[in-house]
């Protein structure tokens, strides 16, 4: 059962709570502020831990890449000398050819 009140005490009741969910109640604002501030540095701590994650990665990507940019330098060092003994060879090979085929000639 709903108790009986006066209409002065539903003015009052009212009144009363007007003034705790009233924006201007300091009550009501240091509430949402402290809310929102509480939010917002959950948020930016949040973002910071992923710019932290973020900058790691960032920090081993360049330094995989300083590598492989280092390892291709070799390997194109020692293709360039492979392909340097490989034309040497060729040319003994060939010379060693025409000295058969003169010997040849010559028996």
């Amino acid at each position: 059962m709903i108790p009986r009140t006066h209409p002065r005490d539903h003015d009052h009741a009212g009144l009363k709570t007007r003034e705790i969910d009233s924006a201007e109640s300091p009550d009501y604002i240091d509430a949402m502020s402290d809310s929102i501030n509480s939010t917002f540095e959950h948020e930016l701590k949040r973002l910071e831990k992923r710019v932290d994650a973020l900058v790691r990665v960032c920090d081993q990507l360049q330094d995989e890449n300083r590598s492989l940019k280092q390892r291709q330098d070799v390997l194109t060092s020692e293709r360039a000398s492979l392909l340097q003994k490989n034309e040497q060879v060729r040319a003994r090979v060939e010379a060693m050819i025409g000295r058969l085929k003169a010997m040849e000639q010559g028996s």
